[in-house]
């Protein structure tokens, strides 16, 4: 019985990883077609060990000697689990907070909604739900004046600065 539900456990992990990367794949071209910028700088094709591994190392150097140091593996597996670019919640924690240094309220790196977190984790995550809910894939143009409406073209070129640091 228990080689049974580990076999089970396992198959629903396979599962994940191949509908995580047909979503991620599939936004990747919409956002292409789209002309967004950086999007074929991600390869969501290497599955989601190498996907956090990768990225969160890449994440954790840029985040190094700021408060959200450490943090680059839950970045990373917030945008594997939502299909975004892991570069944009990291990025954007910077042009709000210079990287969770002067953070609006308890644990929130981007300004989002006036919302306090009780973790890191827990912000990453919620912070990357919500760009995929109601951004997408990635920065455009278009997500920056639905972000920051007062200065968005300010924000745009600050955050996409930051992205290709990444």
């Amino acid at each position: 019985r228990l080689e049974a539900e580990r076999i089970a456990a396992e198959e629903e992990a396979r599962r994940h990883e191949a509908e995580c990367m047909e979503r991620s794949v599939a936004r990747q071209a919409e956002a292409a077609a789209q002309g967004y910028p950086n999007v074929y700088d991600v390869d969501f094709t290497i599955g989601k060990k190498a996907f956090v591994e990768t990225w969160g190392q890449r994440i954790d150097a840029y985040l190094a000697g700021f408060p959200l140091e450490g943090y680059g593996a839950a970045f990373a597996e917030a945008a594997w689990e939502n299909s975004i670019d892991p570069r944009w919640s990291a990025a954007i924690s910077n042009t709000e907070s210079t990287r969770g240094t002067n953070c609006f309220r308890a644990y929130n790196a981007w300004g989002w909604m006036g919302n306090g977190w009780s973790s890191w984790t827990e912000s990453i995550s919620g912070h990357a739900a919500g760009l995929s809910e109601g951004y997408g894939y990635t920065i455009s143009l278009a997500n920056a004046q639905k972000y920051c409406p007062p200065t968005y073209q300010d924000w745009y070129q600050r955050t996409i600065t930051e992205m290709v640091k990444i």
